[in-house]
């Protein structure tokens, strides 16, 4: 067992050095690689105004607040949750906490000054556990918590970005979120690892109940 843990961590410190992602995130002072995955995002579809409010939603360490704090400007609100504790950003309210909980709901709101979120952003992902149908179910109930919170405090026309993962339980949570969306495309970012299984909801304007 000791044998193996050593490999992978050997495995994992290659892949580190080999990624052209973690050595931009050093250079430009991004706290993590997945920052670009954001970035290539916004550059495609423009997610992200000045003077925009946007919570940003399993935040630790910070990477994706960190772009969005310098895009918003100092007339934007941006907001970062999560259940782990991490350094706080310029320009930005740190809420520690589970945002499926009505208290941190309720900080949230309170952060937002009242007012409707622009943008609502979620690299939320499990514990990976190499088993496909479980790491998938793990991403969706994720997702659908980040989608449930993202209709309590999103404007009309307001944006949310939510991870998954391919798979049958990717596809169910995608149709369900189109069906509260008008509109509802994926996005897979350069930057997100080979290999990986993970895709990007762009998902906007929600429609009203009823």
């Amino acid at each position: 067992m000791a044998k193996r843990r050593a490999k992978r961590s050997a495995e994992w410190a290659g892949r580190q050095a080999r990624d052209p992602y973690v050595r931009r995130a050093r250079a430009t002072g991004y706290r993590s690689r997945a920052a670009f995955k954001l970035v290539q995002i916004d550059q495609k579809d423009r997610l992200i105004q000045a003077g925009d409010a946007v919570v940003d939603l399993g935040a630790a360490p910070g990477g994706w607040s960190q772009y969005v704090a310098a895009k918003v400007g100092s007339q934007g609100i941006v907001v970062a949750v999560d259940r782990l504790e991490f350094p706080p950003i310029t320009g930005v309210t740190r809420i520690i906490g589970d945002f499926t909980a009505a208290d941190i709901a309720l900080e949230v709101k309170a952060a937002l000054g009242q007012r409707p979120a622009n943008l609502v952003i979620s690299d939320l992902a499990p514990n990976i556990t190499g088993v496909s149908s479980i790491d998938q179910a793990g991403c969706a109930l994720l997702a659908r918590a980040a989608h449930d919170f993202a209709l309590s405090v999103l404007t009309t026309q307001g944006t949310l970005v939510v991870k998954l993962f391919e798979g049958v339980e990717g596809q169910v949570v995608r149709q369900e979120v189109a069906q509260r969306f008008a509109r509802c495309i994926v996005r897979k970012p350069d930057a997100s690892r080979a290999g990986s299984r993970e895709f990007y909801l762009v998902a906007r304007r929600p429609r009203p109940l009823g």
